[in-house]
């Protein structure tokens, strides 16, 4: 069935063609390309043509276009929406939203989530009501502020914390190279292995260290907004997937320094076999992605989750490649000492 139901509660300004193909191809943020393939194989659209031969697309046009974009992008084929009218496309769009809605739903923060912040400006950000607000349902509980890293290794009040719903904040402007030991040192007192750290200056070298520890790093400035996201992505439980397990903090730091691999890489095969020079341009260019990964930028909470998930599997598949490069090593002589 076409449009003739849609068509009769359609004014002649929106029946009137005024788009050219680029324009609706633009609007519906759909290829132009694809948008020929659609008329000519599927007549998803039927324009007239003007005395010059060109189409020109109707209001009409342009939102059925764009129902079928975004249905095709949530998994429906065209060839099964192409004889489906406008009230139908809306629909059936309508009901794909809900049970993403309904997936959603079941992917839920702690009602309850702890804090234990360094830092009294970031305890001040983050006990606003703005702030707190942006946690929905679930609520935010500071239990413990602390001046800087040294107060809170050298306090002898330890909160009691349940690890699964807790996460250690800290404020830093300029970070140290002792800085991400200090931070185990803390986390380990305190039982607590998600971090976030917001700072300002650090060198490469203690940056890869701290996200070796685990540890999430942001560099200022974070908006209110950004930082909510980056927290809620850490603590979002999914119980129908358990990519919690394979948090930054089970992932070993990395093994091998890029010179290592590049010697192994380069080493000669007239009598090697090939082996050692794959695994180690495999465990390279998987540690690219890792640290891409995890520096990636994130526009929302599912960014930021996909991204964390992402870091989390390359730097397991390192691990592992590591391991297996240790294996060749020991089977042909290769020493991968610095």
């Amino acid at each position: 069935m076409k449009d003739d139901a849609m068509s009769l509660n359609s004014s002649p300004h929106q029946m009137q063609g005024r788009y050219r193909i680029g324009a609706v191809a633009k609007l519906a943020g759909l290829p132009v390309a694809t948008l020929r393939v659609w008329e000519r194989r599927y007549s998803v659209v039927t324009p007239p043509k003007t005395d010059g031969g060109h189409r020109l697309y109707s209001d009409q046009d342009v939102l059925k276009v764009t129902l079928l974009k975004s249905l095709t992008q949530q998994g429906h084929a065209i060839s099964t929406l192409s004889d489906l009218d406008m009230s139908s496309l809306q629909s059936l769009l309508n009901e794909s939203r809900q049970a993403v809605q309904v997936h959603a739903a079941r992917q839920v923060l702690p009602a309850v989530i702890s804090l234990v912040v360094v830092g009294y400006n970031l305890a001040s950000r983050l006990e606003t009501q703005k702030f707190t607000l942006s946690f929905g349902h679930a609520s935010l509980k500071v239990v413990q502020v602390f001046t800087d890293l040294q107060d809170a290794l050298s306090s002898a009040e330890i909160p009691a914390v349940d690890d699964a719903s807790t996460m250690l904040v800290l404020s830093q402007s300029s970070v140290l190279s002792n800085y991400a030991d200090d931070i185990l040192r803390l986390q380990q007192r305190l039982k607590v292995n998600k971090g976030l750290l917001i700072y300002r200056y650090a060198s490469d070298p203690v940056i890869q260290d701290l996200k070796n520890a685990g540890l999430l790093l942001r560099r200022e400035p974070v908006s209110d907004s950004d930082l909510s996201d980056i927290m809620q992505s850490v603590l979002f439980v999914d119980p129908s997937r358990h990519i919690s397990q394979l948090s930054a903090k089970t992932i070993p730091a990395r093994r091998y320094s890029d010179q290592v691999l590049q010697r192994v890489a380069a080493i000669s095969t007239e009598v090697l076999c090939e082996c050692p020079r794959h695994v180690a341009e495999l465990i390279a260019q998987i540690g690219s992605f890792e640290k891409y990964s995890s520096e990636c930028l994130n526009s929302s909470v599912n960014d930021a989750k996909l991204h964390a998930y992402l870091s989390a599997v390359s730097g397991t598949a390192r691990a592992l490649f590591e391991e297996a490069l240790q294996r060749v090593a020991q089977q042909e002589g290769i020493d991968l000492s610095e």
